[in-house]
């Protein structure tokens, strides 16, 4: 019976035994360049180059043709429709 309890122990032992821990191996090349260029950016917050976003030149949504071409659709419209107003009035009668 205590050579059985013996047995027991020594299975127990052999479960909880702890397996050697793998050692860290350095991150990939690419990931090591990823965080290096971050740790540099980092201190250059808000004093960045301009860079290409500068050397663009801002350019209006609409061109001035398609305006024009509304201000004279609207302004002429304007003007239609008070001429309208005053051609067809009646004088009324007294």
């Amino acid at each position: 019976n205590n050579s059985n309890n013996n047995s027991n122990n020594n299975n127990n032992k052999r479960k909880t035994k702890k397996t050697k821990s793998k050692q860290n191996m350095p991150p990939p090349r690419n990931i090591r360049n990823r965080n290096n260029k971050f740790d540099q950016n980092i201190s250059k917050r808000g004093n960045v180059s301009v860079g290409k976003a500068g050397e663009r030149e801002d350019e209006p949504a609409i061109s001035k043709t398609l305006v024009l071409v509304f201000l004279v659709l609207i302004v002429g419209s304007s003007f239609a429709g008070v001429m309208r107003l005053f051609t067809s009035s009646k004088v009324p009668e007294a």
